[in-house]
């Protein structure tokens, strides 16, 4: 199963604040608007994605599609197919895809400690 670029949404109290210091960790503003309190930080490969006030608690995320620069990729498992294996395994999704749609979806599960991981697609 291919999940795609990986990062992590991070629910922050203070988006300035948060900005400051993974700017000292070596982060750089990849995308985002701080202004709509949003940004996502860039090292290398390593994506942090900071939201002020969108949800609740952090989230890792997968985009299939996309690789660690938000380049599409040839070849994906579209996020449908994905969900589809996850469900013939047990696990339990919400928010789900509807069938026979295309394009950009995404839904979420949650793992057996409480982490919420979202399965994003954008192409």
């Amino acid at each position: 199963m291919k999940l795609g670029a990986f990062s992590i949404s991070l629910a922050v109290k203070d988006i300035h604040i948060s900005k400051e210091f993974y700017e000292k960790l070596g982060f750089t503003v990849y995308a985002g608007q701080i202004e709509k309190n949003y940004l996502i930080m860039k090292n290398e490969e390593h994506l942090i994605g900071l939201f002020q006030g969108m949800f609740e608690g952090n989230i890792m995320t997968f985009n299939p599609g996309w690789d660690q620069s938000a380049n599409k990729l040839e070849s994906f498992d579209d996020a449908r197919d994905i969900q589809k294996e996850l469900k013939s395994k047990g696990i339990e999704v919400s928010k789900d895809i509807e069938e026979g749609t295309s394009g950009p979806a995404s839904f979420t599960m949650t793992d057996p400690d409480g982490n919420v991981i979202l399965i994003d697609q954008h192409v």
